[in-house]
């Protein structure tokens, strides 16, 4: 915990490898120092197509997955910094965007917890 998933078109990978997308997303999530740098993953999954008034080049979009308790101002500033380095690493593009989404720690389990 936390997952960072990056939606985006095949034609970005062209433009930026894939390593160094995910490594603007990481780096972007540690320096905010809301977890620990080790804990944090990252993963990337380019479409293909687009329906809407979009190219399909023209767009990047990062689902955060955190554990609840972050607060409001603390997720917001994620997001923009995410934003930020992504729009950096990518001027060109119409959408560059972010959400985060609270894991609810009832029912979450992963192996770790295993007695």
């Amino acid at each position: 915990m936390p997952h960072f998933i990056i939606d985006c078109s095949e034609v970005l990978l062209e433009k930026q490898p894939p390593e160094k997308i995910m490594k603007t997303v990481y780096e972007a999530a540690s320096s905010s120092d809301l977890f620990q740098p080790e804990d944090i993953k990252v993963r990337i999954r380019p479409f293909t197509y687009s329906f809407g008034t979009f190219s399909p080049s023209e767009i990047i979009h990062v689902f955060g997955n955190i554990m609840e308790g972050r607060t409001a101002e603390q997720k917001n500033a994620l997001s923009k910094n995410v934003v930020t380095k992504l729009n950096e690493l990518f001027p060109e593009l119409a959408i560059v965007s972010m959400n985060i989404r609270d894991f609810d720690k009832n029912g979450y389990f992963n192996k770790n917890m295993l007695p």
